[in-house]
């Protein structure tokens, strides 16, 4: 493996990591179908291997950027008090639609995975797979799952969710930004959020606010099946 001493240093990780998603960002503005955090992962993941860059020189630098994750969820809630009056307005109404499809979410993998004689492990890491990873992983070990296959299964839900989900929302007639905000953010957790926010404010407030409390809803659902397990 080529020994190459400057991606060992943090700067390498950074810089790869922001260039190429800033050239995700270009060329999803032109082909939409392209989605920014999966042409990312591909292109950094081949250029590791052509180069012979080990994944541990990449991370010294990558997981600095990783400790901003929690900084940028904190800050949606600036949108979400900003628009405090529509939640606390609306909030039955929010609670409701996100319980109700945060269950969907739950009992259609779980029936769907049932119908296929799915291994046991392999249905407990499935059903978490709407709510966001860190939320995802921890349930999956409560209940027997593999973790890891949960992150799998996440990450994967929500690129189909951000690529698909609004065209199939908007093609079965809903506009409001609340309902598509609501419905992308129980359905495809960060990347459904930030697919909304890439539409609009208001969008992306309800979206956030659906991916905090379908994390929250869906452990609270998986209480039962716990204890019964």
């Amino acid at each position: 493996m080529t020994d190459v001493i400057w991606s060992q240093q943090p700067l390498f990780g950074i810089a790869a990591t922001i260039v190429v998603y800033a050239l995700a960002r270009l060329i999803h503005s032109r082909v939409s179908w392209v989605h920014p955090i999966l042409f990312c992962s591909v292109v950094l993941i081949g250029f590791l291997w052509i180069g012979g860059i080990p994944l541990t020189d990449y991370q010294v630098g990558a997981d600095m950027l990783s400790l901003l994750l929690g900084p940028a969820t904190v800050a949606l809630g600036v949108p979400i008090y900003k628009h405090r009056h529509i939640v606390k307005r609306q909030f039955k109404a929010i609670v409701l639609s996100i319980t109700c499809g945060s269950l969907v979410g739950v009992v259609s993998v779980a029936a769907l995975m049932v119908s296929l004689d799915g291994a046991r492990d392999v249905v407990l890491s499935m059903l978490p797979k709407s709510v966001s990873s860190p939320i995802a992983v921890e349930i999956s070990r409560a209940l027997g799952g593999m973790p890891e296959l949960s992150a799998v299964f996440t990450v994967f839900t929500g690129v189909i969710g951000s690529m698909f989900g609004m065209l199939f929302l908007r093609r079965t007639g809903i506009k409001d930004n609340v309902s598509l905000g609501l419905a992308m953010g129980t359905a495809a957790h960060g990347f459904g959020t930030s697919r909304s926010l890439a539409e609009s404010e208001m969008q992306g407030t309800f979206s956030g606010l659906a991916m905090g409390l379908a994390g929250l809803i869906t452990s609270v659902l998986f209480i039962p099946l716990y204890l019964f397990l």
